[in-house]
């Protein structure tokens, strides 16, 4: 579980403009996002955003719940 954390917040740390994302939205994300970065990523290795960078490769594919919950995320934090 703390290697998905820490994925999903090097993974995000562009979406929130290289400020700390909150624990709950951590969790958020996790909960719906998870799945595609599995299903897309998995073979990616964490860091230097080359997670962020699998995502964006993988736009047309991730899941809609996946694109809303960053979208929502990234307009709270602006």
């Amino acid at each position: 579980m703390r290697l998905v954390i820490v994925t999903i917040a090097t993974l995000f740390a562009t979406v929130a403009n290289a400020q700390q994302l909150t624990r709950q939205q951590l969790m958020e994300i996790r909960a719906v996002c998870e799945p595609d970065l599995r299903k897309f990523c998995a073979s990616v290795e964490p860091g230097g955003g080359r997670l962020a960078q699998c995502l964006q490769q993988n736009a047309a594919s991730i899941s809609v719940p996946c694109k809303e919950k960053l979208m929502a995320i990234k307009a709270a934090r602006s």
